[in-house]
């Protein structure tokens, strides 16, 4: 049997792993009616949506899909209830059917995997992967060979695809297949066209025709063999047609090809070139610029751009979009790059301008100048041309009316420098490169925007590896990795890199890395400016206005990852309105990037920049700007603080400082959001605070920290905020911030798992409260050491230490209920620890009361979680399951990820005791996710244990991880 047939053949043998029995024919078809067929034939696989559920793990054949991925694909966003059931109970009959297919015995096909399923065949059981090959194949055959590929593979086809089949993915897939397909046809008669016939395809090129009255390559097709079959008049009529819908149904013109093949078909032999000296010629100018390098790492981009031309060719519109970006950031680059792909579709012309916007020795270009350039380009003798901007505009107008031209402005400055420029016709495409947005262009006239980001690290290795070569690159090892993080992804930069590199012998990329290090931004200057991004940016920075360059002054020795409006409005000393506009003023000059949620970014080569060589602001206004952001944080976590939970413990808030501002919070959620997205800000003030001897504002910026980074799970970032506050305590009067700071300390490093350090802290802590006295600090540390002993397996100690707490907190007239309802929690939590299942019940309800009475939500979480242990533990599992769902509900309401790792951990025992072992391997996976993420090292080992252990009792193969 010859290789072009076996590409064909209906059925694939897979092997059978668990029998080892022999071959086993499995056949899925999905272009069609989605069926099954083995040894014997046809195999009923059930109701529409099973087939749905085989058809989604053959066309992914050998990958794991997800059971939200496939949920998705059978019921849509919006699935019920039960789907996650009815879908495992699908999964089961389909391997049935499978096993049927195969013969006899157990079949290893549709395998668990990774929190999903994957069919585990070879793909050529799936007539989709066999038509798939075959027509990859066929692209590297010659024209008779691939002629007879192309035809079997067609006919794998028996309808349309996933015939019967509904859902949102289903109707996409037949889409991709049919498109698919369609794409195969027109490769069969383009191999046919190619071998000389013609007539004959008439028939079926024209019914094709009349399915996609749109689709350029099908007309095209049905062009050439009307022609070839002698019908030279009905081809000039369809072209008539197709034209027509084109520009009335999507406002577009034909495509080259399309326009080439009536061409072809027009002339019938003549010669198509007409040269200048014929009536009628018309200047078709070809002024853009040789590209320097090859485009790398912008494929994203340039398809954004091809998006962005296609939507406004179908709306009829002209084609205008502004590219934006830092200095250096390489919009010349891509424009020019994706300008010289389209060129053909302008095959009226192509223009350029460099409108000097942001030159450091030329004056920006005036647009009565450019104007004068192109209509010399376009023929316009110079005697004709006008004097006057408005009449050059207007000339230049109407002479591109009607056409198809592409016009490159390239280094634009303002909306007013552009606009005379901009040609009004459907047909033209205007593209325009700048370091300002330029936002008066789209407001008036309608402009798409493109905003230019840095390179990815593998886009930006793409670009050294295009510069130097591939040997030289892989030979440098990680020095290249370090090079790319000191440019930051900077186009230019790693120009200037490569450059350095490859002109200078001897230079290696640890040296050029050690100098990047050393000299900063430095490093890349250059005495030609245009190769140097130090003078490249100071062309953005010397325009600016006072006020705008005090505040990027100031945003370059912010700590931090970004800044919203208010923050910044304290840093500057100034409203959040002059804040807010002053941030987009710079990020419109693209020397910021705007982030979602109005928050603002200065990229790293940029903050150096402004650190070296743009000051700015005095030493010491920068200390007061940085302690009234300190401040300014500090204010709003406070009352962020108050909104998360009204119950906790007030402490003497810091005397403001003049200028700092609060952001405003509305509620409960607004504060969870905020101390989510300012977290590594505060961290960073944190830092900056204890470098700074701010050693009050340490303190007090742990304090309100401490209930958010628990929440999240964050236990490393709170042993060190804690770590810090402990230090600057040494240098505060009131002893009770070091009991305070030693105890959170201790309590943050028993969730990390380091209990030899968690007990030296704790009991420095119990030292300094037993010392000082007070009832409530002793409380607090024995609750803390009851902690500790549950992690270290001492749960008759924790015992002890939480009944201790409980009595203490009594004992003092400060006590609130938020600290009672907590500790009757625990102490029934230890109880049921030691097996006092009756008397943990009563403490658990008797804290969950509470917990409700006092709406706090993280409390109530817990009690639940508590009484599912105890119920669990009792033999009530089904009861267990329920509370600790309702603890899992209440966890994610408030936002606990820690408590929610927890109880999902937990939930898997009474699942796995009623026999729902699917359930509890989900349980157990969901934990081991929140465990990786929150670093929970210690607790994720143990998860994984419990998976294999199943994995072993289960017989199931393949590993179960997450």
């Amino acid at each position: 049997m010859g290789p072009l047939v076996s590409v064909l053949l209906p059925t694939r043998v897979f092997e059978a792993r668990a029998l080892g029995e022999g071959e086993i024919v499995i056949d899925i078809a999905v272009l069609g009616e989605v069926g099954l067929s083995g040894a014997e034939g046809k195999v009923d696989i059930g109701p529409a949506r099973q087939r749905l559920v085989l058809a989604a793990l053959a066309l992914d054949v050998g990958q794991v899909v997800s059971d939200e991925r496939l949920i998705e694909r059978v019921w849509g966003t919006e699935p019920p209830s039960r789907a996650k059931g009815t879908l495992h109970s699908y999964v089961s009959r389909l391997r049935r059917a499978l096993k049927l297919a195969g013969g006899h015995g157990k079949t290893g096909g549709l395998l668990r995997r990774s929190g999903g399923h994957v069919l585990d065949i070879d793909e050529s059981s799936v007539d989709w992967h066999r038509f798939r090959r075959a027509v990859e194949s066929a692209r590297r055959l010659p024209d008779e060979a691939a002629e007879s590929v192309l035809a079997g593979a067609i006919e794998l086809w028996r309808g349309e695809a996933l015939t019967g089949l509904s859902s949102e993915w289903a109707t996409a897939e037949r889409d991709r297949l049919g498109e698919a397909r369609l794409t195969a046809e027109c490769a069969l008669t383009e191999t046919r066209l190619s071998l000389g016939t013609g007539a004959d395809l008439v028939g079926e090129l024209s019914a094709r025709s009349a399915r996609h009255p749109l689709d350029e390559r099908v007309a095209a097709q049905y062009l050439l063999a009307l022609h070839r079959a002698g019908r030279t008049a009905d081809a000039l009529e369809h072209f008539r047609l197709v034209r027509t819908r084109l520009v009335e149904e999507l406002g577009t013109e034909p495509g080259p090809i399309l326009q080439q093949v009536h061409q072809q078909v027009l002339e019938s032999g003549r010669n198509p070139h007409q040269t200048a000296g014929e009536p009628g010629f018309e200047p078709s100018p070809r002024q853009l610029p040789t590209l320097s390098a090859a485009l790398v790492g912008r494929n994203g981009e340039l398809s954004r751009l091809d998006d962005l031309h296609a939507r406004s060719s179908r709306s009829g519109a002209r084609r205008l979009t502004v590219v934006s970006g830092a200095g250096g950031i390489g919009k010349t680059w891509l424009a020019l790059g994706w300008a010289r792909r389209r060129a053909d579709d302008h095959p009226d012309g192509q223009l350029f301008a460099d409108l000097n916007g942001f030159s450091p020795d030329q004056k920006p270009r005036d647009p009565s100048d450019v104007l004068q350039g192109f209509l010399d380009a376009l023929g316009v003798p110079p005697q004709s041309i006008p004097p006057g901007l408005d009449a050059r505009a207007a000339l230049f107008r109407g002479l591109v009316d009607g056409k198809r031209i592409l016009v490159l402005i390239d280094n634009a400055a303002t909306t007013e420098q552009v606009s005379p420029l901009l040609p009004s016709g459907p047909g033209c495409t205007i593209l325009i490169t700048s370091r300002n947005r330029l936002s008066g262009l789209g407001t008036a006239h309608g402009a798409h925007h493109l905003r230019l980001d840095t390179l990815t690290d593998d886009h930006a290795e793409a670009l050294l590896v295009d510069r130097l070569g591939a040997a030289r690159v892989v030979a440098a090892g990680p020095a290249i990795q370090r090079l790319i993080g000191l440019t930051g992804g900077f186009p230019l930069a790693l120009s200037i890199v490569a450059g350095r590199a490859d002109q200078t012998e001897g230079l290696g990329f640890d040296q050029l890395a050690a100098e990047l290090t050393q000299f900063g931004i430095d490093a890349l200057a250059d005495g030609d400016p245009i190769a140097s991004l130090p003078a490249v940016l100071s062309w953005s920075t010397n325009a600016l206005t006072p006020g705008q360059a005090e505040l990027f002054s100031l945003l370059s020795i912010a700590p931090g990852v970004d800044i919203d409006p208010f923050a910044a409005a304290g840093l500057a000393g100034i409203s959040p309105q002059a804040a807010y506009t002053t941030l987009r003023e710079l990020e419109h000059a693209s020397l910021l990037s705007q982030e979602p949620n109005l928050r603002y970014q200065m990229h790293d080569l940029v903050r150096r920049y402004a650190v070296d060589s743009h000051p700015g602001v005095p030493d010491a206004g920068q200390d007061k700007a940085l302690l009234r952001l300190t401040d300014s944080y500090l204010r709003t976590a406070s009352a962020g603080i108050r909104l998360i939970s009204p119950q906790r413990t007030l402490v003497t808030p810091l005397e403001p400082v003049p200028g700092a501002t609060r952001q405003p919070l509305a509620d409960r959620d607004a504060a969870l959001a905020w101390f989510e997205a300012e977290r590594q800000n505060i961290l960073a003030v944190q830092a900056l605070a204890s470098e700074k001897g701010w050693h009050d504002y340490v303190w007090h910026l742990a304090w309100e920290l401490e209930f958010p980074l628990h929440r999240g799970a964050r236990h490393h970032d709170g042993f060190r905020v804690w770590e810090l506050a402990a230090a600057a305590a040494a240098h505060l009067e009131d002893p009770e911030y070091a009991t305070i700071a030693y105890r959170n300390a201790g309590l943050a490093a028993v969730r990390l798992g380091r209990t030899e350090l968690a007990e030296t802290l704790l009991r420095r802590a119990l030292v300094l409260a037993e010392a000082g006295g007070d009832e409530i600090s002793q409380a607090h540390v024995n609750y803390a050491m009851a902690a500790l002993s549950e992690r270290t397996g001492q749960d008759e100690s924790a015992l002890t230490y939480v009944t201790r707490a409980l009595t203490l907190f009594r004992a003092s007239e400060r006590v609130l209920p938020v600290w009672e309802s907590a500790v009757l929690n625990a102490l029934g939590w230890y109880s049921a620890r030691v097996g006092r299942y009756a008397e943990a019940r009563a403490h658990c309800e008797a804290g969950l009361a509470s917990a409700r009475a006092l709406a706090e939500g993280a409390l109530e979480a817990n009690a639940l979680d508590s009484l599912g242990f105890i119920a669990h533990h009792t033999g009530e599992h089904q009861v267990a399951v329920t509370r600790y769902e309702e603890a899992l509900a209440a966890f994610r309401s408030a936002g606990d990820e820690h408590g929610e790792a927890d109880t999902l951990r937990d939930l898997a025992h009474p699942h796995l005791a009623l026999g729902r072992t699917e359930a509890a391997i989900d349980a157990w996976r969901g934990a081991l996710t929140l465990y990786k993420r929150q670093l929970r090292t210690v607790d994720a080992h143990k998860v994984e244990q419990e998976l294999a252990r199943i994995e072993e009792i289960d017989g199931r193969s393949g590993p179960l991880t997450c």
